[in-house]
């Protein structure tokens, strides 16, 4: 029975109605309506449990005064997360997200964080309950009787911590709870027709594009932010365009950190991966812990949703399962070389196509590894030719991140454009305006890729605004600002800081507390750390330890090897594609302020010697701003203290450091 509150957009709800019409509609009738929602496919567990809450619901006493005004929402969808809250209760002022666990008489944490998780997606990207009050319970129907504790956070944002309670609580939980938040009453109309804007993490967005959502659904789609939509509707008018004209072409991608160029690509290569299609693709990747982390995401994610619906999978079959949507670059460029026929996918896309080797990185490759001395083209371009094998037509993208070569041998986008000029100007070259600013490093290539006549400039290839902290769509800047000694970095600190927090401190201990403090449910927080950060053994920080990104990035609190521990740290290696949503970088005295810019360093033997080199002072320089741009909700900066009795650890080292990040306007925590 549905309320005739409002006209929604989206409804988003198995199963809605006025409180008071809940109660005098049979619970049949609204199992039948929940069933409808289904499909008609309906284990018996499923079936149980609707009747248990039906049963509870139906009893629970609203203070009379809400009896009419009140609304429940059955089977309420969060995009993000791709699951169902199991009921939505919006009593007065207090919208209440409620999670059963039918039968059980425990409260356990992955529980707790799984309600906290429904209630914290509501406030942060539906823009109806940014405003409200918001309180998640978990029932766990027979538990014995709690105490009800109601309890804030330091946000302030009038979201609760989960409030345990049993079937016959419920009513008091509600009860005091209305009593203990004061706020204007919710506008259920108002909150029915709210815009869902969400901005998931790329292992989110992995995992709900392989299960069959679209990236309309899972993305942010508001005026504010470049829509990725945009961006994967020019890819498809391009590949179909070369498909129909029987052409080759490539195009370039750009965006800031963090602006989805991974999620785009992905989005493509998932709606062509049928093998029998003339537009099979395959989406490649160089960054080897990006690639470990979302096979292993998609793999345990397709053994769960299978449990789910009564089937088992073997954890190998998954992996193999998933293995042809997400790919190794290197593995694809040794197939190539084995294989001189043209690859079986039409469209190719590169992921952080900045990171593809040189002339001669590849050339030393080839032959310390491969045994083919003599080999004289960069990755680029031999990757190029091998698509290059179709007679007919071919499309290879190109995802390009500014600024985030870390690594010897990194060759940048130049060497891609240089490979169109030298030997493959017969392909048509669709790129981002945006390919022109400095971090790019291509200026000198580009402007002779830009006069060919089959170049075309496309301003939907580029991605303008971070998604991943979605807090603060500037951080980006901000990093830049902060790395190029910038004068505006702290109006721009200014900016941001009300609503993405930027603290710093030198005790690593403080900083820990914090992120512990700071994270809510399931929000992941963890320790970055420069690769070149090879004294911090003293704060029990070792680079040189081998950290497990899969089980880093994808196992629970209870771990040790997870981030949540905060014992292993992670490096720009491992962490580069991904995501946190708090963060600690801790920095070490391998990038120091020196007064009026960087000095740049590396620890070999006893001590610490200057990179003279202008390459890898880039990539030292890139590092941080990989790790700088990591967290989605707020980071904490640890810039350790010196010792006078370690010569490799001088106060002179950190210090100035210290007092650069202190001049932008950061909050020191006592």
């Amino acid at each position: 029975m549905e309320g005739n509150l409002a006209t929604q957009a989206v409804r988003r709800w198995f199963y809605g109605a006025r409180f008071e019409d809940f109660i005098l509609q049979s619970s049949s009738e609204i199992l039948g309506e929940l069933t409808q929602r289904t499909g008609g496919d309906l284990d018996l567990t499923q079936n149980n449990a609707w009747q248990e809450q039906i049963a509870i619901l139906k009893s629970l006493r609203l203070p009379a005064s809400e009896h009419s005004s009140a609304k429940i929402y059955f089977e309420y969808t969060i995009p993000r997360l791709g699951r169902r809250a199991d009921v939505i209760l919006i009593v007065g002022h207090v919208l209440f997200v409620i999670e059963f666990k039918a039968g059980e008489s425990q409260f356990n944490i992955s529980a707790l964080d799984q309600v906290w998780d429904y209630a914290l997606d509501l406030k942060n990207f539906h823009d109806a309950s940014h405003g409200i009050c918001i309180a998640p319970i978990l029932v766990a129907t027979k538990a014995k009787p709690q105490n009800i504790e109601l309890q804030r956070t330091l946000h302030d944002d009038d979201l609760l911590r989960p409030i345990r309670a049993n079937a016959d609580d419920l009513h008091e939980v509600i009860a005091q709870t209305m009593e203990f938040l004061t706020a204007p009453r919710i506008d259920i109309s108002n909150w029915e027709s709210g815009r869902y804007l969400p901005t998931p993490t790329i292992i989110e967005a992995a995992r709900a594009l392989y299960a069959g959502h679209s990236v309309e659904s899972i993305s942010r789609s508001d005026a504010g932010a470049k829509n990725l939509s945009n961006t994967s509707k020019a890819i498809d008018h391009i590949i179909e365009d070369a498909r129909c004209a029987g052409k080759k072409v490539i195009c370039f991608v750009t965006g800031v950190p963090g602006a989805g160029k991974t999620l785009v690509g992905l989005d493509v290569a998932n709606r062509h991966l049928d093998k029998n299609s003339s537009t099979y693709s395959v989406f490649l990747s160089g960054n080897g812990p990006l690639v470990s982390v979302l096979r292993e995401a998609l793999a345990r994610d397709t053994i769960a949703r299978a449990s789910s619906d009564g089937i088992t999978i073997r954890k190998g079959e998954a992996r193999q399962k998933v293995a042809t949507f997400i790919q190794n670059v290197h593995h694809f460029r040794d197939d190539c070389l084995a294989d001189e026929r043209a690859p079986p996918e039409h469209v190719v896309l590169f992921d952080e196509a900045q990171r593809a080797w040189t002339l001669e990185q590849t050339t030393n490759f080839m032959a310390r590894k491969k045994n083919r001395p003599g080999f004289d083209q960069s990755e680029p371009e031999f990757l190029i030719s091998c698509v290059d094998r179709h007679p007919d037509w071919a499309v290879v993208v190109c995802l390009v991140g500014g600024g985030q070569e870390i690594n010897t041998g990194e060759a940048g986008i130049s060497e891609w454009l240089d490979a169109i000029l030298n030997r493959f100007q017969g392909w048509e070259v669709h790129l981002s305006p945006s390919l022109s600013e400095s971090e790019y490093r291509s200026a000198t290539s580009l402007e002779k890729v830009l006069a060919l006549n089959s170049t075309k400039q496309n301003h939907h290839l580029h991605l303008a605004t971070s998604m991943r902290s979605f807090r603060a769509e500037s951080l980006s800047k901000f990093v830049r600002q902060v790395l190029d000694i910038d004068e505006d970095a702290p109006k721009t600190l200014n900016h941001i800081s009300a609503r993405y927090p930027i603290k710093i401190t030198r005790n690593l201990g403080i900083a820990k507390q914090w992120l512990r403090d700071q994270a809510r449910g399931s929000e992941r927080y963890g320790i970055v750390v420069s690769s070149q950060a090879q004294r911090l053994k003293p704060h029990a920080i070792d680079v040189r330890v081998k950290t497990d990104p899969v089980k880093w990035f994808l196992d629970g609190k209870e771990e040790t090897r997870s981030s949540f521990y905060l014992e292993d740290v992670a490096t720009e290696f491992q962490v580069q594609g991904l995501e946190l949503d708090w963060a600690c970088v801790v920095w070490d005295g391998d990038l120091r302020f020196n007064g009026s810019g960087w000095s740049h360093h590396e620890f070999k033997g006893t001590r610490w010697n200057r990179i003279q080199k202008l390459e890898r002072q880039i990539y030292l320089k890139n590092a941080y701003r990989v790790l700088l741009t990591r967290a989605r909700q707020g980071m904490v900066l640890v810039i350790p203290q010196g010792s006078d009795e370690d010569p490799t650890r001088a106060a002179s080292f950190y210090d100035p450091t210290f007092e650069y990040f202190k001049s932008l306007g950061l909050q020191e925590l006592a």
